[in-house]
């Protein structure tokens, strides 16, 4: 509102610029939904590196091929990921144990491991007397204590919960443990009753024979003798993407789910066209496994365009053959693994150095820590790429590299605009950017003055990513266009609370021919 003019004199004021930067949104963050042998159970759960994903979830595990996915993610480039955590079947169960009361009339305190799995057998509890001693006060110890692989053992995670009562009040063992602890949750039914307490040593620490040791956690059976998934193992891997509807205002761009590759054929389909569905509507990518035992590019080939093959969409890609890592379960030793993981930190490497306009192939796109497993020539890239199977291919010198950038609806007969990778996730980058930058307009005044501020700020953010070369064309004119005026929003739109936003842009697409012509020159002369 202006000021009112009360004195002769020279007044001020600021007047807003109407200028709203748009940040580009993320393009790499990658969900993995899958079994693993720890962790929160159908919680989307966000890491950022290797150590901290293996601190919460566990370690490689044979039951759980998203376990060696993360591993070569984070290797290959990956940055942030979303573990979701699922367990089929109905036989895992968290390890317990009991806190005994001092008198024959207490029950128990009980305490659990956080979540199901083995991994809680590592766990033990002490509870102790307070230094110095308060009446109706414990200290609690909890430590996760696994073999050194040495003969001995170390304490690889500990949290301690001091001054706790088992009366209601701010320091109640129960509310506190269970709001604050990564390791355990307790359950108290001691009437009010301490638990049998211990004396601590001079330092505070639990006596060595007072640890209490959890027992009976046992882990999900993911799979059986013959190798055959748990029955409901694709429905549980279809309900853990409802986990990733709850984790705003992040977003995941990239979805993995490694386990397709070991389902049933027909329940892989239905799990990964699901995913694919699921990822598009999020404005995220799909990448997707090929299964085991498929021996050559023509296997691959009938797989993909068979009955059981993945449905043709834009929003996911899908690379061949698995690949070979060391495996640390077994000294070393290759496992065959799908390529997701892999090809997802490859993603965000190339998004980090280049840009999301970049197709994550080609020389630059090197596999780290892993190897196709089926060596693939130029024939055999010849039959997989024009029905959109993407390569890994060995060369001398480079290596093994990403060798297409196809989207599953990339084959040459469709002819589709989504052709490659990198325009479809760039139109996802552009999308989601401009998505997560103007919410501002909701509720403004719809009539020019908000229009010209929407042309300005998405022009800006355009010519942003003109500069750094992300589109086609040599001057703005040519490689974007935005439009918001009369001729986008109508009077009907106005009154319907409704203003259109017009962006397009010239997509770069990979040179994946390149032709070299050679003329011999006789005899002629140079001038």
């Amino acid at each position: 509102m202006p000021q009112t003019l009360t004195y002769p004199g020279i007044y001020v004021e600021e007047v807003p610029s109407g200028v709203h930067p748009i940040a580009g949104a993320s393009t790499s963050d990658t969900a993995f939904v899958d079994y693993f042998a720890r962790g929160p159970v159908g919680i989307a759960t966000r890491v950022t590196s290797l150590a901290e994903h293996e601190q919460l979830f566990g370690g490689p595990d044979p039951s759980s091929a998203a376990s060696y996915a993360v591993r070569l993610f984070f290797q290959n480039g990956g940055q942030v990921a979303w573990i979701v955590r699922v367990l089929p079947g109905n036989d895992a169960a968290p390890a317990t144990a009991n806190l005994s009361g001092g008198s024959p009339t207490q029950t128990k305190l009980a305490v659990s491991a956080a979540n199901p799995g083995q991994w809680g057998s590592n766990l033990q509890v002490a509870a102790t007397k307070t230094l110095p001693a308060v009446a109706g006060t414990f200290n609690l110890f909890v430590r996760e204590h696994v073999p050194d692989g040495v003969g001995g053992f170390r304490d690889t995670r500990s949290e301690v919960f001091r001054n706790l009562t088992v009366t209601p009040g701010p320091n109640n063992a129960v509310d506190v443990v269970n709001a604050s602890s990564a390791l355990v949750s307790l359950t108290d039914s001691s009437g009010g009753e301490l638990p049998q307490l211990a004396t601590p040593q001079s330092n505070g620490e639990p006596p060595p024979n007072s640890w209490i040791p959890l027992q009976n956690g046992h882990d999900a059976t993911v799979f059986d003798n013959s190798g055959n998934a748990a029955s409901d193992f694709a429905g549980k891997l279809q309900g853990g993407l409802a986990a990733l509807d709850r984790i705003q205002p992040f977003r995941f761009n990239i979805l993995c789910l490694p386990a397709t590759a070991r389902l049933v054929l027909t329940d892989a389909k239905a799990t990964i066209d699901m995913a694919a569905q699921y990822a598009g509507s999020k404005g995220a990518f799909a990448i997707v496994d090929p299964p085991p035992n498929l021996e050559g590019a023509t296997a691959a080939q009938n797989w993909l365009l068979g009955t059981n093959g993945p449905t043709p969409t834009s929003y996911g890609a899908v690379y061949f053959p698995r690949v070979l890592m060391a495996d640390p379960l077994a000294a070393g030793r290759q496992v065959e693994v799908g390529p997701s993981g892999l090809v997802a930190g490859i993603y965000t490497r190339t998004d980090a150095a280049r840009g999301t306009w970049k197709a994550p192939a080609g020389i630059d796109a090197t596999l780290i820590g892993a190897v196709p497993a089926q060596p693939l020539n130029d024939a055999d890239s010849g039959q997989l790429n024009p029905i959109a199977i993407n390569a890994l291919r060995t060369y001398p010198v480079i290596g093994s590299v990403v060798w297409g950038a196809r989207t599953l609806f990339g084959a040459d007969q469709r002819a589709s605009e989504w052709k490659y990778i990198p325009v479809r996730r760039m139109a996802l980058y552009i999308e989601n950017s401009l998505v997560d930058s103007l919410g501002w307009v909701v509720f403004e005044p719809n009539d020019e003055p908000l229009w010209a501020q929407i042309r300005l700020n998405v022009g800006a953010f355009m010519q942003d990513l003109f500069r750094q070369a992300a589109f086609q064309g040599q001057t703005p004119k040519d490689a974007y266009l935005v439009k918001c005026d009369r001729t986008t929003t109508t009077q009907t739109d106005i009154d319907k609370g409704v203003v259109n936003i017009i962006v397009g842009f010239a997509p770069l697409k990979p040179a994946e021919f390149v032709v070299i012509q050679i003329q011999q020159l006789a005899g002629q002369s140079q001038s």
